[in-house]
């Protein structure tokens, strides 16, 4: 996990700027990560996991501007970005800490992460995924954008040839696509229906992916009592 934290570190001013370059449906993968948070509340408790810059809950917090936020993330650079990003706003709270081993105390309505669980180890996943459906509320849900495995290696394979083909046409220089060549080394991820399968193992109800493209996954789970 140290060496995640010092290649995002290094990453953090640029984040931002290079997510589209490196996300060929930036647009869907956030867009449909918010419109399916939807609670009976219009000021929910939001925990953002692997929060980084803040991107993922600056989207969030469109819909639920009265929301209070927690972000969680190991890179103290990449959380200054996000102070940054939220100056002002006292109903952000930041937590620097390595989410799956944190003692979480409060009880939140919705638990989001975007592209950061791929980064677990598989048992540390299913971990996680018990631990959110612990510290959510009734009625709360959860949603993992994250980065999945091929189901066979001929569909990897396709997956990551297709990504790479729009990150190399993206506009980023070579210096900076072979640092995203090198953060994804650090990548551990999984076939979605084994998370699908965990997430249920966890108690979630109505577990469905909800959007896929290629690699690009928006995976979702439901408590109830």
């Amino acid at each position: 996990m140290s060496e995640i934290k010092r290649k995002f570190d290094a990453v953090s001013g640029k984040y931002d700027e290079q997510r589209r370059k490196f996300i060929p449906c930036f647009d869907d993968f956030y867009g449909v990560s918010v419109s399916i948070a939807s609670v009976d509340t219009e000021n929910p408790d939001i925990l953002d996991l692997g929060a980084g810059t803040g991107l993922l809950s600056a989207f969030l917090m469109e819909k639920y501007p009265e929301a209070t936020f927690t972000l969680v993330d190991m890179s103290e650079k990449m959380l200054e970005i996000a102070k940054n990003r939220f100056r002002g706003n006292l109903k952000v709270k930041y937590i620097e800490a390595d989410y799956s081993k944190y003692d979480f105390e409060e009880k939140y309505d919705i638990v989001v992460s975007a592209l950061s669980i791929h980064h677990l180890e598989d048992e540390d996943k299913k971990e996680l995924y018990k631990r959110s459906y612990s510290i959510l509320k009734e009625s709360g849900i959860f949603i993992n954008a994250d980065l999945v495995h091929g189901e066979t290696a001929f569909i990897e394979n396709l997956n990551k040839t297709i990504w790479r083909q729009y990150v190399e046409n993206s506009g980023l220089t070579e210096e900076e696509i072979a640092a995203g060549y090198e953060r994804s080394k650090l990548d551990k991820d999984i076939e979605m229906n084994q998370q699908l399968n965990w997430l249920k193992e966890a108690g979630f109800r109505d577990v469905s992916c909800i959007y896929k493209y290629y690699q690009f996954a928006v995976m979702f789970g439901r408590k109830t009592v």
